[in-house]
């Protein structure tokens, strides 16, 4: 219902983005916002975005609840898959700061005996236009939706 007032807002954060910054970052962000709306469309109630350790070692892109577990979702944007599919960019090392966000996170909020999953969200633009796809359950197995 108001798809088109939440894409107009993305467009406008994203071209001001653009004048202001870096324009991968900014690809980047805008893939976040992308990424934030198909996960609520998808009935996940986002809790955090960006969230950083306080030493700033690891972050974890968004927070989420999908019923009862919660959600560690990283988000890899691309401007194309010539060099394969975003989510093949986690690798060992991305994975290790993405859990050690998730655990301090677990720590932080007492939520420690909570279902968790870990999700990555895939956002490719191909021809300007974005391309999304949610792989659940992204470290423990290979559902996607």
């Amino acid at each position: 219902m108001l798809g088109w007032f939440y894409s107009l807002c993305d467009e406008i954060r994203h071209r001001r983005r653009m004048r202001t910054g870096n324009a991968a970052h900014a690809l980047g962000r805008r893939g976040e916002d992308l990424a934030h709306r198909l996960l609520q469309r998808k009935g996940y109630y986002v809790i955090a975005r960006n969230y950083r350790t306080p030493s700033a070692t690891a972050e974890v892109d968004i927070v989420a609840r999908d019923g009862d577990s919660l959600v560690f979702v990283e988000v890899k944007t691309r401007t194309s898959e010539d060099y394969g599919t975003p989510d093949s960019a986690v690798d060992l090392e991305k994975r290790r700061k993405i859990l050690l966000g998730a655990s301090h996170y677990l720590r932080r909020t007492d939520e420690t005996g909570a279902p968790v999953r870990f999700d990555i969200v895939n956002v490719v633009f191909e021809a300007g236009k974005p391309k999304l796809e949610l792989l659940r359950d992204a470290f423990g197995g290979a559902e996607s939706t």
